[in-house]
C-alpha cells in the first residue's frame, strides 16, 4: 500500500516537482534541445506527467492509460524534432526526481514511511520504464508515419531495422 500523503503530494504538487525537474535538465549538458526552450515551456512539457503518476501510484498501473499518454508525448517529440535520446534521458530525469523527494523529505520521516517507500519506489520505477517503452513506441510510429508518406525507399529500411509491433491507435 502506497502512502495516501505521496499519492497527494505528487498530484498537488506538481509544479513543484516539474521545476525541480527544468532545475535537473539544466545540469544536464547533453540536453542540447531541452536548453534552447524556456523553462516556462519545459514545464508545459512536463506538468502532465507527475499527476499521471500520482493517479496509477493511487489506482494501480493500467497500461492503457499509461501507454496512450505516453504514445502521443514521443510522437509529439518527433513533431518538435526532439533527440529520442534526450527524451528519454528527460523521463530518467522526472524519475531521479521522483525518487530523490521519496527518499529525502517523504521516508525519513518515520520507520513505516521508510518501508512504505520500498513498494513506491517500485512502482515509480516500472511507471517510468513501461513510460519510456511507450514513448520509444510513439516516437518510432511517428517516425515510420513520416517516412511512410515521404520516403519509399527510407521505409523499407526502416522496416528492415526497426522491427516493432506498431498498434497506431486513435488519438
Amino acid at each position: 500500500m502506497i502512502d495516501r500523503v505521496l499519492i497527494d503530494t505528487l498530484n498537488i504538487r506538481a509544479r513543484d516537482f516539474t521545476v525541480k525537474w527544468v532545475r535537473k535538465l539544466r545540469g544536464i549538458p547533453e540536453m542540447k534541445h531541452y536548453h534552447k526552450l524556456s523553462d516556462e515551456v519545459l514545464i508545459d512539457e512536463c506538468k502532465d506527467i507527475f499527476p499521471l503518476l500520482s493517479h496509477t501510484l493511487d489506482r494501480g498501473l493500467n497500461r492503457s492509460t499509461v501507454g496512450k499518454f505516453f504514445v502521443h508525448l514521443g510522437k509529439q517529440r518527433v513533431r518538435d524534432e526532439f533527440p529520442v535520446s534526450e527524451v528519454i534521458y528527460a523521463l530518467n530525469a522526472a524519475q531521479k526526481v521522483v525518487i530523490e523527494y521519496i527518499m529525502t523529505e517523504f521516508a525519513p520521516e518515520n520507520p513505516m514511511r521508510m518501508y512504505q517507500s520500498l513498494g513506491a519506489l517500485t512502482s515509480v520505477s516500472e511507471f517510468f520504464l513501461l513510460g519510456s517503452l511507450y514513448i520509444i513506441k510513439g516516437f518510432l510510429e511517428e517516425t515510420y508515419t513520416k517516412m511512410s508518406s515521404n520516403d519509399k525507399q527510407a521505409l523499407e529500411m526502416f522496416r528492415k531495422y526497426f522491427r516493432d509491433d506498431f498498434f497506431f491507435k486513435k488519438d
